[in-house]
């Protein structure tokens, strides 16, 4: 499939027919176009999301298959499970969206760059905003440890990046959304550390089934961001007891 070419002034709904598009591809379907909010709305509920690093247009894709995680299939060793009840993690949604984003975006010792370039982190800050994005934070010790963030499209949660500053925090982050109500979490593409969660590749048509089914269904209650004028001095948003 040749990537369709998208300008800054297209119509939002310019890309490509994900449904007639050739099977087990890497799944680039579009070039360039913009990160407003009515294109990123639009391509998150029909399969599609940018995914590029800074020297790059912006690049648009839908993998084939496609990585996801039901929340009841979620796996937890005994181990794991053990090393969760000790670690004294706290768990908050929506109370430190920069802050996560930022170590999201932060240099990784296992690779040279990241896609979280700076016009996605103020797409994504938007679409916090507007209500669509959401972030769950760790905290162990008042300092926080891990979190992850991702867009929500009716009933479906989809991931976009996880970090971790402690031994299984990202995991306490993901069993956290795990009992939130999504029906699917959209890993879009498999790793290692999402395999061992659960995670499991399925066909590009069976997700947009599971899309068209879930995208107009009424999201889970999550709390709102704090209101900035609220926050306790130091920056650490989470409520006071």
């Amino acid at each position: 499939m040749i990537p369709v070419l998208l300008d800054a002034h297209s119509s939002p709904e310019a890309f490509p027919d994900i449904a007639k598009a050739p099977s087990g591809t890497d799944g680039l379907v579009a070039i360039g176009g913009d990160l407003g909010l009515e294109r990123l709305l639009f391509a998150y509920r029909h399969a599609i999301f940018p995914w590029y690093v800074e020297e790059q247009p912006i690049l648009w894709w839908s993998p084939d298959p496609r990585a996801v995680l039901w929340p009841n299939a979620l796996h937890l060793g005994r181990t794991t499970r053990r090393r969760l009840r000790q670690a004294g993690f706290s768990i908050s949604v929506n109370q430190a969206f920069e802050r996560v984003v930022r170590e999201c975006a932060a240099p990784r010792a296992a690779s040279e760059g990241t896609w979280i370039t700076p016009d996605m982190v103020a797409a994504y800050q938007r679409m916090h905003r507007a209500g669509y994005v959401h972030s769950i934070e760790c905290w162990q010790d008042k300092k926080l440890v891990g979190g992850l963030y991702g867009v929500t499209i009716g009933a479906i949660f989809s991931g976009e990046s996880m970090f971790s500053h402690a031994d299984e925090a990202s995991r306490a982050a993901m069993v956290h959304l795990c009992a939130l109500g999504f029906e699917v979490i959209d890993c879009q593409v498999p790793n290692p550390h999402l395999t061992r969660l659960g995670a499991v590749k399925i066909p590009r048509s069976e997700f947009l089934s599971l899309l068209e089914d879930l995208r107009d269904r009424p999201s889970p209650d999550l709390p709102a961001p704090p209101d900035p004028k609220t926050m306790p001095l130091g920056g650490d948003p989470r409520p006071r007891p």
